[in-house]
């Protein structure tokens, strides 16, 4: 590896611990030059047993750190951002008890059905968590292994979400944010403190959980274990989960709107206001900082146009407009809408539609649950003319610009910087440094700045087709069929 050129400041290491590769950025902390970097895989099973063994992330982070060679040796802090919701169970020696059950496995549907009633319906818990749990939540996949897998939750001596474990692998102490405790749904955001009541009903003892950690403060320092080249004495800060850390990265003022491109899509914005939707459509997560970041999740963006394309044997930008053929690319089921029994459906197939007209189809799907969330993520005063912030692995390609500017009607900026997440966590390392807003850090840094792509007429006649199908395919879409304890579907009556 080259040497750099001499860093400005400190060097800090911003991690991004994600469902397929974990990602290491360093950090020159006083002007955002990335100076080293390094990236490693996991393994994670294929259908509804969405799992990862966590020993799979550390490995994965020890590695992309080596890949960094001497920048990070020489930083002074770290920062881990990490999947949401994924539940990891620890024994009495902190050894995973099983592997992770991630955000992504949607066996829980059945127990967050039946959690949502037990605590009074949808208001109760918009009111008390800000969020209406489905299965991505941490709390439902708790019912879940409780339910099926007794002898592994009786083992279990801590719960920890994913960046969690990598932030208490580094320091050997058991602490998370509020930003990410606010998506398992056993931490109340009305009183940013865990709900006994809620542990209570799924039989959660509150001793197993990590202490929820201050915004700014030092939650420890790296043990000297030899795994990790840090220096002994390299400051830890808090971490928080992917979105929130993606907020830090580009530095977010209050309703900015954020459409995230990835394995799954997510539109967010920072707000001062905490929210509690009672339709379940927007999650009233905390960000790191101290407010909040409504957001919508689909499960489906990019894998599954993918998916579309590879199926059509074309390549992800080989769309073609016209056409009035409608997909709706629920291969995982879906968060927004709530169908988490759902697959991939198909309407208006003609003798002339085309395959790029089919995989631009894919797009319209998948864009079209996004934006349908928009405006109830952006608060009532928030400027609707303002561009969208377009994030993720999909940002950057064609098709996705287009289709989000078709239909939307809005402006989209394309922020130059890449690893938002990353770059969140390495903002929040050097917080730590300089006693900044890890925000305002990003902000300093350019994290945002980039093209601007105009606004086009809004497709109002394709977002119509879209909606009718949806509402048209209600009961097929919702078959309310579960899945059995290994996973395999059953069709209830």
């Amino acid at each position: 590896m080259s040497s750099a050129p001499a860093a400005d400041g400190p060097l800090v290491v911003g991690v991004d611990s994600s469902t397929q590769s974990t990602k290491v950025l360093v950090v020159d902390a006083a002007t955002g030059r990335v100076v080293a970097s390094g990236q490693a895989p996991h393994r994670v099973s294929s259908g509804p047993a969405r799992e990862s063994d966590p020993e799979d992330w550390w490995n994965a982070l020890c590695a992309a750190l080596d890949q960094c060679g001497e920048p990070a040796r020489e930083a002074a802090a770290v920062s881990v951002g990490g999947q949401q919701h994924g539940l990891v169970t620890l024994d009495a020696r902190s050894r995973p008890v099983r592997p992770a059950l991630l955000w992504n496995d949607v066996r829980s549907a059945a127990q967050a059905r039946s959690l949502v009633d037990r605590l009074g319906g949808p208001k109760a818990w918009a009111e008390r968590v800000g969020s209406v749990p489905g299965p991505s939540f941490t709390v439902t996949k708790w019912a879940w292994l409780s339910e099926h897998e007794p002898e592994a939750a009786r083992a279990t001596a801590a719960v920890r979400l994913p960046h969690d474990y990598l932030t208490e692998r580094l320091t050997g102490s058991g602490t998370t944010d509020r930003g990410d405790a606010s998506g398992t749904g056993w931490w109340a955001s009305a009183t940013e403190a865990y709900d006994e009541e809620i542990l209570g009903l799924v039989g959660l003892a509150p001793e197993l959980l990590p202490r929820v950690v201050r915004p700014g403060e030092v939650v420890g320092t790296v043990r000297g274990s030899g795994e990790l080249p840090f220096s002994k004495g390299t400051l830890v800060a808090p971490g928080t989960g992917d979105n929130a850390a993606a907020a830090l990265g580009l530095g977010l003022r209050p309703g900015t709107p954020v459409l995230s491109l990835g394995t799954s899509g997510t539109v967010y914005a920072v707000s001062t206001r905490r929210q509690a939707d009672p339709t379940g459509t927007v999650a009233g997560f905390a960000d790191a900082r101290g407010d909040w970041l409504p957001l919508a999740c689909t499960l489906n963006c990019t894998l599954a146009v993918d998916r579309v394309a590879a199926l059509l044997s074309l390549d992800r930008e080989a769309v073609e407009a016209g056409g009035a053929v409608t997909l709706l690319p629920y291969l995982d089921g879906e968060r927004t809408p709530d169908l988490p029994h759902a697959s991939g459906l198909l309407h208006g197939l003609r003798h002339d539609t085309t395959p790029g007209q089919l995989l631009q189809a894919a797009y319209d799907g998948a864009v079209h649950s996004l934006l349908g969330a928009l405006d109830l993520v952006l608060d009532a005063d928030a400027d609707r003319s303002a561009p969208l912030l377009l994030i993720g692995g999909g940002a950057r390609g064609a098709a996705w610009q287009d289709t989000v500017r078709r239909l939307s009607g809005r402006a989209v900026q394309v922020p130059e910087a890449r690893e938002l997440v990353a770059l969140g966590a390495a903002a929040q390392a050097a917080g730590l440094l300089t006693g900044e807003d890890p925000a305002a850090v990003a902000r300093r840094w350019g994290t945002a700045d980039g093209p601007v792509l105009p606004p086009v007429e809004r497709d109002e006649s394709a977002l119509a087709r879209i909606a009718g199908v949806v509402s048209d395919a209600a009961s097929l879409l919702d078959s309310r069929g579960h899945l059995d304890a290994k996973g395999h579907e059953e069709t209830r009556p």
